[in-house]
């Protein structure tokens, strides 16, 4: 059974940055997608930006070019470099993952837009505070 747990949330002025960090146990997956979604209070949950087993990253419109999404294959860990926070990046940010090789319309390749499916798992969550 996976079991996916984040770390490095916290609070930070706007214009800083954060590192989250997502240990994955009992992941024996050749062929997968791993990635970053966030709620805000009161929003629906959107996704940021992922990554699949070969290293092709994905990221919405709202963090392109500010967040980078990476992995340590050999340590099962998946990072969110998050630079240039915004307020509007206040949310709970959730790891998730798919347990198989995404499809074209699998929500790895489509992070904040329609997808034709969810992750298998989800993490707990970390805070992600930004302030003006």
């Amino acid at each position: 059974q996976v079991q996916l747990v984040e770390s490095g949330g916290g609070s930070v002025q706007a214009g800083g940055s954060l590192r989250l960090s997502c240990v994955a146990s009992g992941f024996t997956y050749t062929s997968y997608c791993m990635g970053w979604f966030r709620q805000a209070p009161g929003k629906e949950r959107e996704g940021v930006a992922n990554i699949d087993s070969d290293n092709y990253e994905s990221y919405s419109d709202s963090v392109k070019g500010r967040f980078t999404i990476s992995q340590d294959k050999a340590k099962n860990i998946l990072y969110l470099q998050m630079n240039s926070l915004k307020p509007e990046d206040t949310a709970m940010y959730y790891c998730a993952a798919e347990l198989r090789e995404p499809s074209s319309g699998s929500w790895c390749y489509n992070p904040g837009r329609k997808s034709s499916n969810v992750p298998d798992a989800w993490g707990q969550g970390t805070l992600v505070t930004v302030s003006s």
